[in-house]
């Protein structure tokens, strides 16, 4: 069996999936044509040129400007499965997939038509792929405070099928604890925590994250590795990292795949674990990421395992769910060696 056959085979997690990330030039089409919206790409070619970015922001106007053709309830559950059914032939069997509803409220959206167009897509996807889902709505950081309580409040009719807040978007000069607030909100309202923390920003941010926000898991924290007390604490911790390799490649967080720290963190025993962020920008969904990851760093089978435990251990499914998925990684293993 080769490396990338087992990695396909593997029982995997996503926790870092932005869904409005996943939107293919070709859907993107499709979409305006169908809402009679004027896209300002000629063709599929000329959008998969602009994705040449050097930096979040350059990624951030074209992921706004794309997110523009979503309107309807349907497009929300195309986009979800159009998402699923990639995943799914990468062997995931869970994403917490993140979801940003002021991109589409702010351009007059209703709430109420992004959650239940998602919502639509997450049962059918579980249904006919058997991939289960839950949502992790995040709070814009490059707007403020007073928004995501906004946010949070058109929320309220569907607490019960959000597992968790966090925090994305531009990330430098917008630290975590601009949103301390709104995140003690959250937590009260009995919703798991999570937030980007030093992807661009300095590891300072993963500490505010920690210390202030309360975070149940730190989106991306690369820039830990700068901080040996930082390392040493979520080491201590058991605290999840979710890490995009191919996303920081993209965004030149590193400049090679075969610099990327994600060996380092499981050498150090950081709980990292591997996922796509925006895999329509960033050049791979989650099978890609794993595999290119694993032949750019010379990734051990353990190495591999631990990442696909990881992925459930620091996800937010139940104890027992937990460990039927571990139980199943386990007997793959056996039957593989």
């Amino acid at each position: 069996m080769t490396t990338a056959d087992f990695i396909r085979g593997l029982p995997k997690a996503e926790l870092h999936l932005h869904i409005e990330g996943s939107l293919e030039p070709e859907l993107m089409f499709e979409l305006g044509k169908r809402n009679g919206i004027a896209l300002p790409f000629k063709s599929v070619e000329d959008v998969r040129a602009a994705y040449a970015f050097s930096n979040l922001q350059d990624f951030l106007d074209i992921y706004y400007q794309g997110a523009g053709v979503l309107i309807t309830e349907d497009d929300f559950k195309d986009l979800a499965l159009a998402y699923f059914r990639r995943v799914a032939a990468d062997g995931c069997k869970h994403v917490e997939l993140f979801f940003d509803p002021q991109t589409h409220t702010d351009r007059g959206v209703p709430f109420r038509v992004v959650i239940e167009g998602l919502l639509a897509g997450m049962k059918e996807a579980e249904t006919s792929l058997g991939v289960t889902s839950s949502l992790i709505l995040c709070y814009l950081r490059h707007l403020d405070e007073d928004a995501a309580f906004a946010t949070l409040k058109d929320a309220e009719p569907y607490l019960d099928r959000i597992m968790g807040v966090g925090l994305d978007s531009s990330e430098v000069g917008h630290p975590p604890s601009k949103f301390a607030r709104v995140f003690k909100a959250s937590r009260e309202r009995g919703l798991k925590l999570v937030a980007h923390a030093g992807e661009e920003g300095p590891p300072a941010y993963v500490w505010e994250a920690l210390d202030l926000l309360g975070v149940d898991r730190i989106d991306h924290g690369n820039r830990a590795l700068e901080d040996a007390a930082l390392v040493k604490r979520l080491v201590a911790e058991g605290m999840t990292l979710t890490v995009c390799p191919l996303s920081n490649l993209k965004l030149c967080v590193v400049h090679d795949l075969k610099a990327h720290p994600l060996k380092k963190m499981l050498g150090l025993g950081l709980k990292a674990t591997l996922n796509s962020d925006d895999p329509a920008y960033f050049g791979g969904y989650l099978g890609a990421n794993w595999t290119q990851t694993s032949d750019a760093l010379g990734l051990t089978k353990d190495e591999l395992v631990t990442l696909a435990k990881n992925s459930f251990t620091g996800s937010f499914l139940p104890p027992q769910t937990i460990a039927r998925h571990l139980a199943d990684i386990d007997a793959y293993v056996a039957k593989g060696s």
